[in-house]
């Protein structure tokens, strides 16, 4: 390749990487103070947060809300190791954020959601926004609020104008699109009856099978999940009376 050549491959690439990195303006994340009051708190016992990108012309009552991913802790050991991470605490996450995707606000790569009101809630409690256990532990001081992060934060938005929402999407990805399962119908009764709402889960539906190893760990996993954030109460009505409390475990899982 000559020189030319090569020199029209660099620019080509320099105006892609260009056209990524400015797809969005860098979104400022919305600290909810006022959810600390309520228990609604970070891993660590901070606030919770989100980025919010307002709408405007045709997508001014149209509503996207996508919830972040990043796993889960299942133990307290394996709590305590994130909860000094951006992924347990809102004063480790950075503070701004470019949108992309379905989140972006570029016509052209997105043309269905762009000037819809677009928002990110960060993850921070490590259950998928279920856990709710009122008691902090001194020695540990962990604060097991999923459940009550996703309510203060929902709660922020309809505050802000989503209560009159005509179209309105909660998605999500990985641990955050299993939330967007287990929060779906209860996102639906928020909102006006005449909204259309739907849910999107991006890698988030989790087959209950064997692993790679031939084990079958998943179940018992997600039922320590269930035990150490008491989520049982947080998840769906639906799923919970068809099965024996000892099982919620199950309701975790979406089984095939």
């Amino acid at each position: 390749m000559d020189g030319s050549s090569l020199g029209k491959w660099l620019c080509l690439i320099v105006y892609i990487l260009t056209l990524l990195r400015t797809e969005g303006a860098s979104i400022p994340m919305t600290i909810v103070q006022a959810a600390v009051a309520r228990g609604a708190v970070c891993l660590d016992g901070s606030p919770p947060g989100y980025h919010f990108e307002k709408g405007s012309g045709s997508g001014i009552n149209n509503w996207l809300v996508h919830m972040e991913g990043g796993g889960w802790c299942e133990s307290v050991e394996s709590c305590v190791s994130r909860r000094d991470t951006y992924k347990g605490s809102s004063l480790k996450m950075e503070k701004t954020m470019g949108f992309s995707g379905i989140l972006g606000s570029k016509q052209a790569a997105n043309p269905d959601f762009y000037n819809w009101n677009r928002i990110k809630i960060r993850y921070c409690d490590g259950s998928s926004f279920t856990g709710d256990v009122e008691a902090v532990d001194p020695k540990t001081k962990l604060y097991f609020r999923g459940e009550r992060i996703w309510q203060a934060v929902i709660d922020d938005l309809l505050a802000k104008g989503m209560r009159n929402a005509r179209n309105a999407i909660l998605s999500g990805c990985s641990a955050g699109g299993l939330a967007a399962i287990l929060h779906c119908d209860k996102f639906q009764s928020l909102l006006p009856a005449s909204a259309r709402v739907k849910c999107v889960s991006d890698a988030g539906y989790f087959i209950h099978g064997t692993d790679i190893s031939g084990g079958s760990r998943i179940e018992s996993f997600f039922g320590q999940v269930v035990k150490t954030h008491g989520s049982a109460k947080s998840l769906p009505a639906s799923c919970t009376s068809k099965t024996r409390p000892e099982l919620v475990r199950k309701t975790l899982l979406i089984l095939t």
